[in-house]
C-alpha cells in the first residue's frame, strides 16, 4: 500500500504545476473583422491576441469580412466570431434585406462602440448633395458590407441607384483612396469610426467635403430601419472640414455562434470586458466603455454564457 501511494504522489507532482486552464482543451476559433484600412481588423487583432493570451488553449484566426456578409458567415457555421452593425444584426434577426432567411444562430456577444456613415466627395468636385452624385463614379465598398447596403438605401431615398452612376467600384477602403487621389472616383460613401484613417489619409493629399444628410432623408432611413440613429460628424474632424456634417449611424457589436460553449463564452466576454481600456488604444471610441456599455440590448438575443458574465458583474439584471 506504502509504495502505491508513493507512486500514486509522484505521478501527482507534475499537475501541481498546469493550471486547469492549461489542460484544457484546444479550440480554434475564426474571426471575421472588416476590410483593411478600416477599425475592425486591428480592433480584431487586438482582441484575438487578449483572448489568446489569457486562455492559452484558444486560438483565434482572423479574417477580413463585413457588417451583413459575417452575420451570414456565423449562421452557416464559416466562423464563430464576428463583427457588425446593429443595424445588419437586427435585419439577420428578423430576415430582413439584404438577407434572405432569419439568422437564428447568431448571438449577441458585446455592443463596442458607434459607427458613423459617411459620404466623402473632393472638394473641387462641385458635388454638395446626395442627389448631385447622379452620373458620377462613386465607392459604396465591398458588396456585403453593412455600409454597402446602406449606401444603396441612402440613394433609394433619393430617388436613385448605381444604373443612375457612370461607375461604382466595389472595393475597400485602401483602394477607394488610392481611387479619388488619382481623380478616378467622385464619392465615396463608407462607415467607420471618426476620425476615419483612410478619410483622414485622403484628407492629407486632397481637400475633401462631407455630404450632408438633411432630417427629412434621415427619417427617411429610419422608416427602412429602425436600426439607424442619427449621428453628426462634429466640425473640425478632418482637416477643411470645419461645419458639422448630420447624418446616420449605427453600433459596432460582436456576434458568436449560438453553438459555442457558454463556458468559452463566458471567459471570451471577461476578456472583452476586462481589456477595455487596451482596445481603447486601437479604437479611441472605446476608450471609457464599461461594463453595462458592452450588455447594452440592442435587440439580438445575447448568448448565454456571456449574459451569465453581465449579470454576474452587475452589468444586467
Amino acid at each position: 500500500m506504502k509504495k502505491v501511494s508513493m507512486l500514486l504522489a509522484i505521478l501527482a507532482i507534475p499537475l501541481l504545476f498546469f493550471s486547469p486552464e492549461s489542460m484544457a482543451q484546444k479550440v480554434d476559433l475564426k474571426m471575421m473583422t472588416g476590410p483593411m484600412g478600416g477599425s475592425w481588423y486591428p480592433l480584431g487583432g487586438a482582441i484575438a491576441d487578449a483572448v489568446q493570451k489569457e486562455h492559452p488553449g484558444v486560438t483565434i484566426a482572423v479574417q477580413p469580412g463585413g457588417g451583413v456578409a459575417n452575420v451570414e458567415a456565423i449562421e452557416f457555421g464559416k466562423c464563430d466570431i464576428g463583427f457588425s452593425n446593429s443595424s445588419s444584426g437586427v435585419d439577420g434577426v428578423y430576415g430582413r434585406p439584404p438577407f434572405k432567411q432569419k439568422m437564428p444562430n447568431m448571438r449577441q456577444l458585446a455592443n463596442l462602440y458607434p459607427q458613423y456613415f459617411q459620404m466623402v466627395v473632393l472638394e473641387d468636385s462641385g458635388i454638395k448633395s446626395v442627389a448631385d452624385l447622379k452620373g458620377k463614379r462613386i465607392s459604396p465598398g465591398p458588396k456585403g458590407h453593412t455600409g454597402e447596403f446602406a449606401a444603396q438605401q441612402v440613394l433609394q431615398v433619393y430617388g436613385l441607384s448605381y444604373k443612375d452612376m457612370s461607375k461604382v467600384h466595389h472595393v475597400g477602403y485602401n483602394d477607394t483612396v488610392a481611387l479619388m487621389k488619382d481623380g478616378h472616383c467622385d464619392g465615396w460613401l463608407l462607415t467607420t469610426t471618426i476620425p476615419g484613417a483612410a478619410i483622414m489619409d485622403l484628407a492629407s493629399a486632397r481637400k475633401i467635403r462631407l455630404l450632408p444628410l438633411p432630417e427629412d432623408k434621415i427619417q427617411a432611413m429610419q422608416k427602412l430601419n429602425a436600426g439607424y440613429i442619427r449621428r453628426d460628424v462634429p466640425k473640425g474632424t478632418y482637416a477643411g472640414v470645419d461645419y458639422d456634417v448630420p447624418g446616420i449611424g449605427w453600433f459596432t457589436h460582436l456576434i458568436v455562434s449560438a453553438k459555442l460553449p457558454d463556458d468559452l463564452v463566458y471567459k471570451i466576454t471577461k476578456t472583452l470586458v476586462t481589456n477595455v481600456e487596451r482596445f481603447g488604444q486601437v479604437v479611441r471610441d472605446m476608450k471609457g466603455a464599461t461594463a453595462k456599455d458592452l450588455a447594452m440590448d440592442i435587440g439580438i438575443p445575447f448568448h448565454p454564457g456571456a449574459l451569465k458574465y453581465y449579470k454576474e458583474t452587475g452589468a444586467r439584471k
